[in-house]
């Protein structure tokens, strides 16, 4: 039996990188290994965090540890972390990078933890070079990447970016795996009568946090451009950017009885609603690695737009489980209005549940445990 920590934020932290992470601890639990999520008590300072709160009322995931250890800007904390990590003796620690602001604190403690066990340290990468660049990045990101042996990442183009800060370190590529753990589908008519929704409307989904990459703005204007009044868009998530421009914008262009806000962070209960109610989900992204959402997406078997960007095209078959298309509204609306015009959604959704067998958790541990 192996014992396996996983460096990462967890319950009650929320979002994408808490959510894989139990699942992933799942996993490991499952194929009869220990395992521990040495997770945060103080994740980003105040100042710094653009949402309304940090933490979930969703409950635990059963049967994970899950302890809340580390303080990201104690430097003393570390220390104290790396002893406590180093007494459960791992085999393997799995640590998740996502943004440089965390790579003092997750460097300092694997580099601890190195040197008093001998544990194989594996980065699980997410991204190394930020959505939203600033000049101190690289330079967090090189001197973390110092202090692990080896990296799984979920998107080419992510590996891509580890040879621009080492040509020693071995990685592997295993796309995201599915999020499974966010319940059954919902089944249509219930949801959209739960959403407050016209059933004889066909929806088009924007899901998850908004911030200026991920190009609400474009699928806006495309939006406009598709001018159906019994195609609606759906925008569920919690602004990270400034809610009152986007809505000034929708109420200017004519579109408030066609787009619907549902402006507050999701819980896991609610989330197969938006899914059962959406046709077609949309991701027009100025930049990506991967994508969470895309693997909601495949897990409730619903096609997808996504922009030529990043790890997206990888994820997606064009004409196929959905669109790949160019990172402008033209583009956008060209392909929503394929899907619409022409009916394409039951080849689609056929496609994605074909599709949807390449994405495994079993796969991503067999690499984190091998590489």
């Amino acid at each position: 039996m192996k014992r396996y920590v996983i460096l990462s934020p967890a319950n009650p932290l929320r979002g994408g990188i808490a959510s894989s992470s139990e699942r992933l601890a799942e996993e490991i639990r499952d194929q009869g290994q220990e395992v521990d999520i040495i997770s945060f008590k103080k994740q980003y300072p105040d100042l710094l965090f653009p949402g309304k709160t940090q933490f979930t009322s969703d409950p635990p995931p059963k049967n994970i540890r899950i302890h809340n250890w580390i303080h990201s800007t104690n430097p003393f904390n570390w220390v104290q972390v790396a002893k406590k990590i180093a007494s459960l003796e791992p085999d393997f620690v799995i640590v998740r990078y996502w943004i440089p602001f965390m790579g003092p604190s997750l460097g300092s403690i694997c580099k601890r933890v190195k040197k008093s066990t001998g544990a194989k340290i594996v980065c699980l990468a997410d991204n190394l070079i930020p959505h939203e660049e600033t000049p101190i990045d690289s330079i967090l990101t090189r001197n973390f990447l110092k202090h692990i042996d080896s990296m799984v990442v979920m998107s080419k183009s992510v590996g891509q970016d580890l040879r621009k800060f080492s040509e020693t370190i071995p990685y592997t590529f295993v796309p995201h795996p599915i999020y499974d753990n966010y319940g059954e589908k919902a089944e249509r008519t219930e949801a959209l009568v739960r959403l407050k929704l016209d059933s004889s409307k066909r929806y088009i989904l924007f899901f998850g946090f908004i911030r200026a990459y991920k190009g609400l703005d474009i699928l806006i204007d495309a939006f406009e451009q598709l001018n159906d009044p019994n195609i609606h868009l759906i925008v569920a998530g919690e602004f990270y950017a400034d809610e009152k421009v986007y809505k000034e914008d929708v109420r200017t262009r004519g579109l408030s009885d066609r787009i619907h806000f549902y402006s507050e962070y999701i819980p896991n209960e609610a989330v197969a609603d938006f899914f059962a109610a959406a046709d077609i989900v949309a991701q027009p992204y100025r930049s990506a690695t991967q994508s969470g959402i895309s693997q909601l997406a495949y897990h409730f078997e619903k096609p997808m737009l996504v922009t030529n960007v990043g790890g997206l095209p990888e994820i997606v078959d064009h004409d196929k489980s959905g669109y790949v298309v160019d990172v402008n509204p033209p583009a956008v609306c060209e392909a929503l209005s394929d899907f619409f015009t022409n009916d394409r959604s039951q080849g689609m959704t056929e496609a994605t549940i074909q599709a949807k067998a390449r994405f495994s958790w079993k796969m991503l541990l067999e690499a984190l445990s091998s590489i």
